[in-house]
């Protein structure tokens, strides 16, 4: 294959999915979060900054001038109406964003063979049409609840449940062990991967 396989990862908030990333990475995968990509932008990009103080106020910004994501999360917290606002500005330019890395990863002289992203609402936005297979990481609700350590909102009402994903996933782990029982379990998805039929492939 002239390009990597594409993998995206996905799951409940407090499921695992940046222990797996990394776990991928350890492996010898290309990887990325859309945290870090929202983190990019959010730093750099003028337009994006421009939108946010245009909606929310300038009170969501830093010391330094930059928008500020603790700042931003309090502000959309409770109003739906600016959460929507917010996910309608970043997914789509997120999405651009790891489209463009894989496409840099493709013109490498040496590409590695599999990039993973991770994509917290990949079944909710249908960006899973852009990834070659779908890593589902998954765990018990009270279980993820004292992963996270963060108040209780409604974010997971907004989200697809997980046994939908489930279905709708190539891989699934289901996230009750150790790191290393994870790390064991990539270990194995990688190895699948490097035997994957480029004619079984979505791209």
């Amino acid at each position: 294959m002239s390009r990597p396989l594409a993998v995206a990862i996905t799951g409940g908030i407090g499921a695992g999915k940046s222990a797996a990333l990394e776990s991928f990475r350890r492996h010898g995968a290309a990887t990325v979060s859309s945290d870090e990509i929202v983190h990019h932008l959010l730093s750099t990009d003028p337009e994006v900054k421009r939108a946010l103080v245009e909606r929310l106020g300038e009170e969501i910004l830093g010391p330094d001038g930059v928008p500020d994501r603790e700042l931003i999360a309090l502000r959309v917290f409770e109003d739906r109406d600016s959460l929507d606002f917010l996910e309608k500005l970043l997914h789509p330019l997120v999405s651009r964003e790891y489209l463009a890395w894989r496409e840099q990863l493709a013109q490498l002289p040496d590409p590695p063979g599999v990039c993973v992203t991770e994509v917290p609402l990949l079944f909710e936005v249908g960006a899973e049409t852009r990834f070659d297979k779908v890593v589902v990481v998954t765990a018990p609700s009270k279980l993820r609840e004292a992963r996270t350590r963060v108040r209780r909102d409604d974010r997971e009402s907004r989200l697809l449940p997980d046994r939908e994903k489930v279905k709708r996933a190539d891989f699934v782990y289901v996230n009750t062990g150790t790191l290393d029982e994870l790390d064991a379990w990539v270990g194995g998805v990688m190895a699948s991967l490097s035997q994957a039929d480029p004619q079984e492939l979505r791209l």
